[in-house]
């Protein structure tokens, strides 16, 4: 069995991908690399040029003190599936990149999640409001499709990328920067169970007790945008994570695209910079169907009479929440357009507040909830 291998080998912190990688092309069998004689190492280093000598080192030092199956069994008994670089299940785009995982851990059900439509979505942990209201827009317009929303689970647009594709009945795949015993940032924790619980499936090349550390942040960022045939990104200053995702999407060949934002925030300088050297401008959902030359079967509009899915709402109801399309509006403003009786309109808008399609904000207006 080559899958408790390849869990042996990701299990010692001290080597990477690259170098399990390369043992696995060399000696074409990953259970031969893992069993490999000190002089048959020895040898693959000096056929690539000594570059994997200090990994090959810390190998031989650490391999024989693994038990295989206790490695392989805690795995296992946590509820995590293993896909290896050699196994069918591997995803094609992930593949093609230049530094691709040997392992990946996975919770969840990656197989509903369609990898032919998949969309990387990234940014600033200090989302604003602003972005916040954007990204739902753009989200929204894809609602009900088979497109699939890759991001890092991380705080702030990360987070507000999964919250929409969840809302928005799409799939999503979450890439962590650790291993599945952690759960980072700690208020994600519902938002784990969500993804892994019907709504897509969360990834990591990290055995399950290698901890979040901050250099592993940037490596989990090549997987996020190696899954993607494109990247959406939403707020960046110049030096970000984003911004490394961003080179990263260039690097392997795909799109980027990005949300433009007010141009006094700082999180958007990095934005502003990736347009002017030829990002895609996205201000809603067909621009990120136009950039990858995609079509999606979209489901029925929200307001379709011809459906229940609107549930029953009135034609008076109907033509508020139109009304309220552009911008928050007040009492007054609502029944001066729509001509409804005071008590018809209370009750209407009590009526749409209960069933989620809008609510009071500040001066008592309303506004649209962008789910």
């Amino acid at each position: 069995m080559n899958t408790k291998y390849w869990v042996a080998f990701s299990s010692i912190e001290e080597i990477d991908s690259q170098f399990i990688i390369a043992l696995f092309e060399y000696f074409k069998d990953i259970s031969l690399a893992f069993e490999a004689e000190v002089s048959e190492l020895i040898e693959f280093s000096a056929k690539t040029s000594g570059l994997y000598k200090k990994r090959i080192d810390k190998f031989i030092e650490k391999r024989y003190k693994l038990d295989i199956d206790k490695v392989f069994n805690y795995v296992i008994d946590k509820g995590i599936e293993v896909i290896t670089f050699e196994d069918e299940k591997y995803p094609y785009m992930l593949k093609q990149i230049s530094n691709p995982p040997a392992v990946l851990y996975c919770k969840g059900d990656l197989s509903i999640c369609n990898l032919e439509k998949t969309i990387a979505i990234v940014g600033s942990r200090r989302m604003t409001r602003n972005a916040q209201d954007s990204l739902k827009k753009v989200m929204k317009g894809l609602s009900g499709t088979d497109l699939c929303v890759v991001s890092g689970l991380a705080a702030g647009v990360d987070t507000c990328a999964h919250r929409c594709a969840i809302d928005n009945g799409l799939k999503t795949i979450g890439v962590i920067g650790g291993g599945f015993d952690f759960v980072y940032p700690s208020a994600n924790r519902v938002l784990y169970e969500e993804i892994i619980n019907g709504n897509g499936a969360i990834l990591s090349e990290y055995y399950p007790t290698f901890e979040h550390l901050p250099f592993r942040f940037p490596q989990r960022n090549r997987i996020v945008s190696g899954l993607s045939y494109g990247t959406l990104v939403v707020e960046a200053a110049l030096r970000s994570g984003a911004s490394i995702t961003a080179n990263l999407t260039l690097e392997q060949g795909r799109e980027l695209m990005c949300i433009p934002g007010l141009i006094t925030n700082p999180n958007t300088e990095g934005i502003y910079k990736m347009i002017k050297t030829g990002a895609h401008i996205v201000t809603e959902s067909e621009d990120i169907l136009n950039a990858l030359d995609w079509t999606l079967n979209k489901q029925i509009p929200l307001f379709d009479k011809t459906t229940n899915t609107n549930n029953n709402i009135s034609d008076n109801e109907e033509r508020i929440v139109k009304f309220l399309e552009i911008e928050p509006k007040s009492f007054d403003e609502i029944q001066k357009e729509t001509s409804i009786k005071t008590d018809d309109l209370l009750m209407h808008l009590t009526t749409l507040e209960l069933n989620g399609y809008i609510e009071q904000t500040v001066g008592d207006r309303y506004k649209i909830v962008t789910k």
